[in-house]
């Protein structure tokens, strides 16, 4: 069985590693207060670094065998660009979420990413199935799991809150990869 989420994973253009107290700054600078980036995440751009450190602070608090938030790092730039979640939700599967700074999107970064989690999920004897939603307007998150080898399972109504869109609960779509 499955004790803790890993360390982090390396792919040929990116590192993930977890989150440490110094990245409040680069998360800060970089996505965080970037209202754009945030538009159909959980929470509104923060305002302060405070804002981020505090966030930063939930995700060092969570037992590694329940959470890990790992953030991605550009090889190449050695420069902070994004975080990934992966969550345990049961003792037989996960579910992830992600994050990109503007300036990377649009180059495969995050389908690198996703790709290397899923392979390592999959590789895993007590994982069955890796899942993640996204907002059903949100289409290049879709994108990016339908070019990891996620498969669309539906929507989910009224599933999630993204405070950026609209005050009630929206739509989303869900996502899974299953061995």
């Amino acid at each position: 069985m499955l004790q803790m989420l890993p360390d982090g994973f390396e792919t040929q253009r990116l590192v993930l590693r977890p989150i440490e107290p110094g990245d409040a700054g680069a998360i800060f600078a970089g996505y965080a207060q970037d209202p754009d980036v945030v538009r159909y995440l959980s929470f509104r751009p923060h305002r302060t670094l405070a804002d981020t450190e505090a966030y930063v602070g939930r995700c060092l608090a969570t037992p590694t065998s329940a959470a890990r938030t790992y953030v991605l790092i550009a090889r190449a730039e050695t420069a902070l660009i994004g975080a990934f979640d992966l969550r345990r939700r049961d003792a037989h599967r996960l579910d992830c979420g992600c994050v990109m700074a503007q300036p990377w999107w649009g180059r495969g970064l995050m389908t690198e990413a996703l790709s290397a989690v899923a392979a390592w999920a999959m590789a895993q004897d007590a994982i069955w199935r890796l899942g993640a939603v996204c907002d059903i307007e949100h289409d290049a998150a879709a994108r990016v799991m339908e070019k990891a080898g996620m498969r669309r399972e539906g929507i989910l109504r009224r599933w999630m809150m993204h405070p950026n869109i609209s005050a009630a609960p929206r739509d989303c779509f869900s996502y899974a990869m299953t061995r």
